[in-house]
């Protein structure tokens, strides 16, 4: 059976991708979670050293077989199981939706950096101030509403491509960043987050997130061990 290994399913957007996308598309994998840490010596490095160079979740294994980095485990998932059409079926759509994966999987620096992954917190006067103050991560934020808004007008939703897949995925994590700071979208993005939100594999996810309980420093710069 397929392995995932994943960080903190609180802070870790990078795994939640896969494992949203195996989760909702029914494809069966055995969960291996690891303590997030950026220590060289720490129990999360040195699990890692074994399986994948690159030594960073997710990392999914196929009998003994490694395939790290978020985009080649979705390419790989779509090749293995190609009657879950992972990907849009329309060759140009297909196009389409590796061109906005590619674009969140190298872009969106501000808006990541500024606003970590955090499904238990609620940090909306944070959004609110960076709204006010960082034009990049406005920018970022009015790219994504653009993206969004044209393919969901295009599908006629309530996925980015009509039927959830990989470009959900790969932004499912945007969408609690927006929910987390309270980001300023239109109703129809709004509407979009919600469909993500009440998805299967989404609210498993999420309650697996808020039951961890699991304060890591590193990833919470706007909040203390007290105020946590």
């Amino acid at each position: 059976m397929l392995q995932l290994y994943i960080g903190n399913k609180n802070y870790s957007s990078w795994s939640m991708r896969p494992w949203l996308l195996m989760r909702e598309a029914g494809i069966e994998f055995t969960e291996v979670p690891l303590r997030l840490s950026h220590e060289d010596d720490s129990a999360f490095k040195r699990k890692l050293a074994g399986i994948s160079p690159a030594g960073r979740v997710p990392v999914l294994v196929d009998a003994g077989f490694a395939v790290w980095d978020t985009l080649a485990i979705a390419e790989y998932l779509a090749e293995k199981f190609p009657a879950k059409q992972l990907w849009p079926s329309d060759p140009k759509q297909r196009a389409r939706a590796r061109s906005l994966c590619a674009e969140m999987h190298s872009g969106f620096s501000a808006l990541r950096s500024n606003c970590g992954m955090n499904i238990e917190a609620s940090l909306g006067e944070v959004g609110a101030r960076l709204m006010a103050e960082n034009a990049e991560v406005r920018r970022d934020l009015q790219r994504i509403v653009q993206m969004w808004t044209e393919q969901l007008q295009a599908s006629g939703g309530p996925f980015l491509f009509g039927a959830f897949g990989i470009a959900d995925a790969y932004f499912a994590p945007v969408t609690w960043r927006i929910s987390t700071y309270e980001l300023p979208v239109p109703d129809a993005i709004k509407r979009y987050v919600d469909s993500m939100h009440r998805l299967p594999a989404m609210r498993a996810w999420t309650a697996a997130a808020l039951a961890e309980h699991d304060f890591l420093d590193f990833d919470e710069p706007y909040r203390t061990t007290a105020s946590a």
